[in-house]
């Protein structure tokens, strides 16, 4: 009896670090940037993009190549998003292996 109660502990305990990773991951920006910095996308933790900054240079081009900008832009930021998220969820699931989930994305 007193290893199921161990393992509800630590289930108990593993619960409550996933809604901390949860509440933290919410709060992660994310930013990517394309054309040596002419496009910039952050995103929040849950992908929802917050700030999209375009240099004055940038606005002079065709539209083909600033679409292409704030695409790359926002597929970098994708990335970081996905990256920092994995490290968050890591760092409290001691292991588990429930980092390469993919959450929020």
């Amino acid at each position: 009896m007193t290893d199921f109660s161990n393992i509800l502990k630590k289930a108990k305990e593993l619960e409550k670090k996933m809604k901390e990773s949860q509440e933290n991951i919410k709060k992660i920006l994310a930013t990517g940037i394309s054309g040596g910095g002419s496009a910039k996308v952050t995103l929040n933790g849950e992908g929802e993009m917050i700030k999209l900054e375009l240099s004055e240079a940038v606005l002079k081009e065709n539209k083909n190549i600033i679409e292409d900008l704030i695409l790359a832009a926002h597929n970098n930021a994708k990335i970081e998003l996905k990256n920092k998220t994995s490290e968050e969820l890591s760092k409290n699931a001691g292991g588990l292996g429930i980092g390469d989930l993919k959450w929020p994305l």
